[in-house]
């Protein structure tokens, strides 16, 4: 934690840090948003590198299909739904626009949406090492892959992660199927029925008493003493964020295909729960990449782990974390509880998102609740945190033009994989904050 003296002349420039302090919910609107033809400069990626990342996970779906049938009947894409909230929305009290929820929450393999960047980033990984070796060239069928010669070769190379969960599962997950020797390194806050799924896949899970930046520093350290082993950075690879991309350009061909416009007159607003960055940050690189000035993106994090809303509004980025102001990081929503932002995603993304909430545990529970009572559909807790960042939307004079024509997304972000007993313990405590409220 900073000195107080520190903190008060913090407080002093920065009055929001005040607020954040207090723990209580709040939003923010980004003064520095700029159009996307300009700010879209400043990620140092182009479309052309998202389009040759979506090239690489079609070569992969052959193989993908054949090592993971619940891919069969995509043809070893993977990919979610978005599916529209009528019950929801009405229970929330939205009376203009209309309200969807696409599905991370139920993508194969690993049932998060970390299943993007996180499997394409060991793909790309098994993609290089098989054409060096000559096990692959231009034009084949990669589900040669899936032999038992390949996963021989593979067997002597290592890739390593830090991680809350749900990046372990999909880096575990993908890379064991393949034959490497996969360690995730999990911080406190990571749920039990996560290790021992990674565990139960062969995959090595090495447990910390501490948070997710220790994980992710003393993954980091083992990797570089050992040359066969790559390292999965969520804070700064460029490929995660190039595979959470690829979903912009699907998800505008899922509405074209629904019959939702999305222009200047029909504004549709994606609303993404956020740790570190990497996830919520590729995929709004990839929707401003699509839609351009018509998506306006929100980030939401939970009360106790506002890292990037401080690191963009202070302009700090890395360089500071909650922890030094005194907030603890502590939160149910275990995929969310990250105290330091990822610098590359703050800095690249800070003029194009428009706009940071903050939300209690207690509320990411009611929201649960009420999704899984109105729309029988069962998230977890840092998967509904999207639903967070509505009101403060609604209630903001600069949208309020277009709000009846706007289309407004949640982005599911997992939930699909915890297991019925500890789902069922998450709704029930929604529900008796539910009835709490209503008493």
């Amino acid at each position: 934690m900073l000195p107080t003296s520190a903190i008060a002349a913090l407080c002093e420039k920065f009055p929001l840090i005040t607020e954040l302090m207090a723990l209580q919910p709040l939003s923010w609107f980004n003064p520095r948003i700029a159009p996307a033809a300009e700010a879209l400069h400043d990620v140092g990626l182009t479309a052309d590198d998202v389009a040759q990342a979506s090239a690489r996970l079609a070569r992969f779906a052959p193989y993908l299909a054949k090592a993971f049938p619940e891919t069969q009947a995509s043809g070893g894409v993977i990919e979610s739904p978005v599916v529209p909230l009528p019950a929801m929305q009405a229970a929330l009290g939205m009376t203009s626009g209309q309200l969807w929820l696409k599905q991370d929450s139920h993508l194969p393999i690993s049932g998060s949406i970390k299943a993007r960047g996180g499997i394409y980033e060991v793909l790309k990984h098994a993609e290089m090492l098989a054409l060096d070796a000559g096990l692959l060239k231009e034009g084949d069928d990669y589900g040669v892959l899936a032999s038992d010669a390949v996963r021989a070769f593979f067997g002597q190379y290592a890739i390593a992660v830090g991680s809350t969960g749900n990046l372990g599962l999909s880096i575990g997950i993908m890379s064991a199927r393949l034959g490497f020797r996969a360690t995730v390194h999990m911080s406190a806050d990571a749920r039990q029925w996560k290790k021992d799924k990674l565990r139960s896949h062969g995959v090595t899970v090495v447990e910390y008493a501490t948070d997710y930046s220790v994980a992710v520093e003393a993954g980091r350290r083992q990797a570089e003493n050992d040359p066969t082993c790559h390292f999965v950075d969520d804070e700064n690879s460029h490929d995660l964020f190039l595979g959470y991309a690829v979903a912009g350009q699907r998800l505008k061909a899922q509405f074209a295909a629904s019959g939702v416009a999305v222009d200047a007159a029909h504004p549709l607003f994606v609303y993404l729960p956020c740790g570190v960055g990497g996830g919520p940050g590729g995929v709004a690189f990839g929707l401003k990449l699509a839609f351009g000035d018509a998506v306006h993106c929100v980030f939401v994090e939970p009360t106790h782990s506002p890292c990037m809303l401080l690191g963009v509004h202070t302009g700090l980025h890395e360089g500071i974390s909650v922890q030094e102001i005194g907030i603890d990081n502590v939160t149910a929503a275990d995929g969310l509880a990250v105290g330091r932002p990822s610098g590359f995603v703050g800095r690249a993304m800070q003029r194009l998102i428009d706009g940071y909430a903050t939300v209690t545990d207690e509320e990411l529970y009611r929201l649960l609740a009420t999704l899984e009572q109105t729309q029988g559909l069962r998230l977890e807790p840092s998967a509904v945190a999207g639903f967070a960042g509505i009101p403060p939307v609604l209630a903001a004079p600069q949208y309020q033009q277009h709000l009846e024509t706007a289309t407004h997304l949640v982005w599911g972000t997992g939930g699909s994989m915890v297991p019925e007993q500890e789902m069922a313990a998450y709704v029930a405590r929604g529900r008796a904050l539910l009835a709490a409220g209503a008493a």
